[in-house]
């Protein structure tokens, strides 16, 4: 199922406000779409996941990032859409 862009938008302002979990529960959604799995790989990284945050970035078309600033990612994915 893809996300729609109020959905990706909502786990995305999840994610700023550090609830995980809650992302995870809508990202988990779409194994599909590149954002959605960037956001799957975003998740993993607030997790502390790495190798399953580095699937995600792989299955995302993403380079996983060395040193993760997890807002930076945030902010990039947001402009991204």
């Amino acid at each position: 199922m893809k996300l729609k862009p109020a959905e990706l938008s909502a786990a995305l302002d999840l994610l700023e406000q550090g609830d995980w979990k809650a992302a995870h529960e809508i990202v988990q959604k779409d194994e599909a779409s590149p954002l959605a799995c960037w956001a799957h790989g975003i998740v993993h990284l607030m997790e502390g996941d790495m190798p399953n945050a580095r699937y995600w970035y792989r299955e995302a078309g993403r380079a996983f990032p060395a040193k993760a600033s997890i807002q930076d990612e945030i902010k990039t994915l947001k402009e991204s859409r």
